[in-house]
């Protein structure tokens, strides 16, 4: 929707004519931390003085309505632009002007380029959504697992690898391997972030620090670490390396990459166990949050593992065109940056969301199935690994393939073939075997 007063200028205009591509503006988060950037700017040329401090002020404080959203109307140009986000830097430049009464690029711009500010909004963003959001929901989801692993220790049920039954393992020490994939993958993130909070402002139009005092970027970074409680912001390695890649992104959307790749497995795994519920595995029972079927009376489907299973295909995907997008910068700067953003905070807002209503509506109400857990527990043939000391690998070899061909129960063969029945009886104690070697 168009505002009833335009506040933006010229150059906005023009970029809103030439880029009728997606309908879809530069994330809101990016356009607040370009108002973050520009206020501390402002208070910073002012301190130094570079600028008026009554103007400095004036500066300051529209920037402060752009960060606040109070004027996200304000900034219409699609997400699809010049790939240095030009537009949008002098699309900000020009509404915090027309607010403040200053010239957009003498005044709002003092000291930065669209080549430093663009990035290190984007910069900014990702690790402002990353840190105070995704984060803490990879906990609620981790915290969740770890609840279930705690609350199905006792559950014993078959084991599977190459989906063929394999030794028993329990309920929980399977949800118990979830909550570490989600620890881990908060490490990932955390790491990424590191240098995520590396930005490149003061560097100007190409790394040179033209135009820009030698103060200005260390007393900007001071004042958004102050403002944003964000301690992560920290000056780059090399300004150059900062100004023309975007590695850092990269690097966090492979993380992000990761926890999708996890988040996939376990969404299919809760699935499967919770398939039936009498001609599937039927191991778990999902919570039932709606009909299944406009045709199949009372049939229940696992819609939030599918719902994750759908997210985390396009998480791969955006990190598909970020990967791209970062290999297609030339010499002293990256222009996919608006495409980079784009997916980066598409994919950590999706993660973000999809992790607290998986662990709500899904992880924290799923119930086992102790009667289908213990069947597949006392069904599977692998058990008879845990014969191989007393009887050797052949033998316990051919009770298996006997049992599997006759349809028998594991011990009734073992027996007939000359196992005695203190040594079956001990060998197979499912609890124990599921325990394994607890200090492997």
């Amino acid at each position: 929707m168009a505002p009833k007063k335009t506040l933006y200028g010229g150059e906005t205009k023009k970029a809103v004519d030439n880029f009728p591509i997606s309908g879809e503006p530069v994330p809101a988060a990016v356009v607040h931390w370009l108002g973050r950037i520009k206020g501390a700017a402002a208070r910073v040329n002012g301190e130094l003085g570079l600028l008026d401090s009554g103007l400095a002020a004036k500066i300051a404080a529209a920037a402060d309505e752009v960060a606040a959203g109070t004027h996200d109307a304000q900034f219409p140009i699609d997400v699809f632009q010049t790939g240095s986000g030009t537009s949008s830097n002098m699309n900000a430049n020009e509404v915090i002007a027309a607010l403040s009464g200053a010239h957009p690029n003498d005044d709002v711009n003092y000291g930065q380029s669209s080549n430093d500010v663009f990035p290190s909004a984007v910069h900014l963003a990702a690790l402002d959504e990353a840190t105070n959001r995704l984060l803490p929901a990879l906990r609620q989801l981790e915290r969740s697992f770890a609840r279930k692993q705690k609350a199905f220790k006792d559950v014993v049920k078959s084991g599977r690898t190459h989906l063929m039954d394999a030794v028993p393992v329990t309920l929980g020490q399977e949800f118990g391997g979830y909550a570490a994939q989600m620890a881990l993958g908060r490490e990932r993130i955390e790491s990424a972030l590191a240098h995520v909070g590396q930005i490149p402002l003061g560097g100007t139009a190409t790394g040179t620090g033209l135009n820009t005092h030698p103060r200005f970027a260390e007393k900007v970074r001071a004042q958004l670490r102050k403002d944003a409680k964000l301690k992560a912001i920290a000056p780059p390695l090399d300004r150059f390396e900062a100004q023309a890649n975007r590695d850092a992104l990269v690097e966090l959307s492979g993380a992000l990459k990761v926890v999708a790749v996890s988040l996939t497995k376990i969404a299919q795994d809760l699935a499967l166990m919770g398939s039936g519920p009498r001609a599937g595995i039927g191991e778990l029972v999902l919570p039932e949050l709606q009909k299944g079927s406009s045709i199949m009376p009372g049939k229940v489907n696992p819609v939030l593992p599918e719902v994750v299973l759908q997210v985390c295909a396009q998480v791969i995907g955006n990190d598909a065109a970020i990967t791209i997008g970062g290999m297609q910068g030339q010499f002293e700067l990256n222009v996919r940056i608006p495409l980079i953003a784009r997916n980066l905070l598409q994919s950590i807002a999706l993660l973000s969301t999809t992790s607290v209503a998986f662990a709500e509506k899904c992880v924290d109400g799923v119930k086992a199935n102790r009667e289908g857990t213990r069947r597949s527990a006392e069904s599977t043939l692998a058990t008879a690994t845990a014969l191989n000391l007393e009887i050797g690998y052949d033998k316990a070899t051919a009770i298996v393939k006997e049992a599997a061909a006759s349809g028998r129960m594991l011990r009734d063969v073992a027996l007939e073939q000359g196992v005695a029945p203190d040594v079956y009886d001990k060998a197979i104690d499912l609890r124990r075997i599921a325990a394994g070697n607890a200090a492997a």
